[in-house]
């Protein structure tokens, strides 16, 4: 059986006024290319229903999408804050606590990453532009397909040993970003500008998140075009199916050869 991979979505207004969940297909795809069945999760869920789909599933991925609602991390609205999902907010939290609570794999991704942060008791920088500044321009124009800047990964971390290396050229399509990093969490990857772009939680068999896009593939090693995200995606689901083997090993066992 293929592990099932609880995805998490958002809500807007539909046909006929009717509130629709998204998601964007690339994170479907890329979990099936790794061999493991999406299920969504979405704002529309009430609390039972979302312990009994993450009951069912072997890993959890948090996507992109609206900033996370700084009211969840104790400030008030920038002027420059993006669009605000509080019923999204209330899920993905949720979903996230109760993953951690049975030490399910998690793999948070660009917003995912914030709001892991957030759960972590972190702040985040509400706009780059106007709060921080700098000679990188995280909410590139660019197309999607043109890496921006680099990033450093840490050479003792977790995240090294699956990427396998620890200089990468990535994209950027944000304007926030982690602040004051939460209890718990490693930060383990760095823009060329010192924002963090890589974290790893420190108390949990396989818990990562990363700033940029991995189910679309958008970093790279330097020269030579290989795409480290495979592994990232490889490993996130060798440990769903660890988890569903019951086989609750250390952290660092959790991160296999391949």
């Amino acid at each position: 059986m293929r592990p099932l991979i609880a995805i998490t979505t958002t809500e807007h207004g539909g046909d006929y006024r009717v509130p629709q969940v998204m998601v964007g297909a690339p994170y479907l795809a890329a979990v099936q290319k790794v061999d493991g069945t999406p299920i969504l999760v979405t704002p529309a869920h009430d609390e039972q229903a979302i312990e009994q789909l993450l009951d069912q599933c072997q890993g959890l991925m948090l996507t992109g999408g609206e900033d996370v609602d700084p009211s969840r991390y104790g400030q008030e609205p920038h002027p420059a804050l993006g669009n605000v999902n509080p019923q999204r907010d209330r899920m993905e939290l949720m979903a996230l606590e109760c993953a951690l609570k049975r030490d399910l794999p998690v793999l948070a991704i660009c917003r995912g990453f914030q709001l892991l942060n957030v759960a972590m008791g972190g702040t985040l920088i509400q706009d780059l532009a106007s709060q921080r500044g700098g000679n990188i321009l995280h909410e590139q124009a660019a197309p999607v397909n043109d890496r921006w800047h680099g990033a450093r990964v840490d050479e003792d971390s977790r995240l090294a040993k699956i990427f396998g290396v620890t200089e990468l050229t990535i994209n950027s399509f944000h304007h926030q970003a982690i602040d004051e990093l939460g209890a718990g969490l490693r930060a383990s990857a760095w823009s060329e500008d010192g924002l963090i772009e890589g974290v790893e939680a420190t108390g949990y068999p396989w818990v990562f998140g990363v700033q940029w896009h991995p189910e679309r593939s958008e970093a790279e090693v330097p020269g030579d075009r290989r795409h480290p995200d495979g592994r990232l995606l490889w490993q996130f689901l060798d440990a769903a199916r660890k988890y569903g083997a019951g086989e609750l090993a250390d952290a660092s066992s959790m991160i296999s050869s391949g």
